[in-house]
């Protein structure tokens, strides 16, 4: 019997492998268009993409992050300035994006632009708090893809959106974890209306990585910066302790990101040249052996386990 389940398993196993290992063709014909290529993830892919020979269309959000993409690839990636929360720097985008694929209509989306602060407790916030990091990471990713779905269904291609693990398991405050959640949901109802168009969705769920989005020395900023502007009242609920309790766990944090940002941009290169790319790349050691096991494990041990370590305010029972 479990001899059978074994074989059972190897040859499933190696036949997703053979799936996998197949190419798309003519890659080189192909346009991506890629946001947030300033830095990280969004600016190492299009260097792979550009290796690769496909026509990279990156999107940056300064003047400076385009002309230093530029430098270090070939004349096969273009650049465009964007700003995803705003309608007007979209529409512009799209209208230079179809200018450039024609007919051929545009192979791949990224959706990689995104922000993390503020974070931080709940109470600490309030709505513009919120909307900040909501606009960018889940607004605009939609608006942004509205805005160029016509050139995606014309070439039967792919929507990689870049998710996180924070989008399965929410731990900390702040408008991060709830657009993740919305990246997900959008991402699932997408890929069901459009699968008899032969658009593929892929989400990508990182764990911690060395990015701009992970930096220590900015998230203790935002943390200050909103423990000063707190009403007294709520700060004294939490005390001075807590803060400098909080701001050590993100020293922490930043020490256990991973560096090889590589683990991200290879799912999300494998996801636009696969012809049978995955719908979800878990990516890096803690998203597949931490963050998405403990997703499914019962609530009342996830929180157990949260709790045992996280700091506590001055007036905790």
């Amino acid at each position: 019997m479990w001899l059978y389940l074994a074989c059972l398993i190897g040859l499933y196993n190696l036949f997703r492998w053979y799936q996998e290992r197949q190419v798309v063709s003519n890659l080189e014909d192909k346009y991506v268009f890629i946001t947030g290529c300033d830095s990280g993830f969004g600016n190492l892919l299009a260097k792979q993409l550009d290796l690769r020979g496909m026509r990279v269309l990156a999107a940056c959000l300064t003047e400076k992050g385009a002309e230093q993409l530029r430098r270090g690839t070939s004349d096969r990636v273009e650049t465009v300035i964007l700003d995803v929360t705003k309608t007007e720097s979209i529409t512009s985008a799209a209208q230079w994006v179809k200018e450039r694929v024609g007919n051929k209509g545009l192979w791949g989306l990224v959706n990689n632009a995104g922000i993390s602060l503020p974070s931080a407790p709940h109470e600490w916030l309030n709505k513009e708090d919120f909307l900040k990091v909501i606009n960018v990471n889940l607004i605009g990713l939609i608006e942004v893809t509205l805005s160029l779905l016509s050139l995606v269904k014309k070439a039967e291609g792919r929507i990689i959106n870049v998710s996180s693990v924070m989008g399965r398991l929410s731990l900390f405050g702040g408008g991060y974890c709830i657009s993740k959640y919305g990246v997900e949901a959008f991402s699932d109802s997408l890929r069901r209306e459009l699968y008899c168009f032969g658009v593929k969705i892929a989400m990508i769920e990182p764990g911690f990585f060395k990015t701009n989005i992970t930096n220590k020395e900015l998230f203790c900023q935002s943390y200050q910066e909103l423990w000063d502007r707190m009403d007294p009242e709520v700060r004294q609920s939490y005390g001075q302790k807590f803060l400098e309790a909080f701001m050590q766990s993100t020293h922490k944090m930043e020490e256990h990101c991973q560096s090889d940002l590589s683990l991200v941009t290879n799912c999300m290169e494998h996801a636009l040249t696969s012809c049978h790319p995955r719908t979800r790349y878990s990516c890096g050691w803690d998203a597949k052996l931490f963050f998405i096991p403990m997703s499914y494990l019962p609530t009342r041990l996830v929180d157990t386990l949260f709790l045992w370590n996280f700091p506590k305010p001055a007036y905790a029972i």
